[in-house]
């Protein structure tokens, strides 16, 4: 006795196939944008590594300051000790 088989249509097969490659692709594009999160938040700690230990040799040679971007002048920040 021969087992009857259940299909789809080819229509809805080759329907399904083409979503399941747009899924694949997505999460293959979405692992690769985390890859490169990854790597952008490890630069940017460095970065910010970078900058606390420039601050750090700023503050050693002119004292607590606050440097103006533009034009590279600072003034010194007062301490308010209560």
């Amino acid at each position: 006795m021969s087992k009857k088989v259940n299909k789809i249509t080819e229509e809805e097969l080759k329907s399904v196939k083409e979503q399941q490659t747009k899924l694949n692709t997505l999460l293959q594009e979405i692992g690769v944008l985390e890859s490169q999160k990854h790597a952008a938040l490890h630069e940017l700690a460095s970065v910010n590594e970078d900058i606390n230990v420039y601050k750090k040799s700023l503050e050693d040679k002119y004292g607590s300051v606050q440097i103006n971007l533009q034009d590279g002048s600072f003034e010194e920040i007062e301490n308010v000790n209560n």
